[in-house]
């Protein structure tokens, strides 16, 4: 087992760790495979997941969407392989997309497509 990748360490909560600080929102999520810690996705504002792996150097994330367990490797830019992680593996199925639905400015879109 890769020490990049810690199947034994749970999700750090159900939403992006800095935007919720920060009273923000997000796109989707991702999920740092080392350390749990969970972050806004690249087509996110405020990319905190990525920042996270420059930080860190926590390379490997998995999605926190629900459906998807595809692992990305920031330093290859590439799709890997990783094993099951603990429980749970993406927010809650019934969440609305982009989130949380209170902070959503109504040209969230918008907003996305100019950055």
């Amino acid at each position: 087992m890769s020490a990049e990748i810690d199947p034994e360490v749970a999700p750090s909560g159900g939403g992006c760790l800095e935007c919720d600080a920060a009273g923000g929102w997000w796109f989707h999520l991702r999920r740092c495979a080392q350390c749990g810690h969970i972050g806004c996705c690249d087509d996110s504002l405020s990319r905190h997941a990525p920042a996270h792996g420059e930080r860190t150097g926590h390379p490997i994330i998995q999605s926190f969407e629900p459906g998807e367990d595809w692992f990305w490797d920031y330093r290859t830019r590439t799709f890997t392989d990783g094993p099951p992680l603990a429980p749970p593996t993406s927010h809650p199925a019934g969440q609305s997309v982009p989130r949380p639905s209170e902070r959503v400015p109504a040209d969230w879109l918008d907003q996305l497509e100019d950055r």
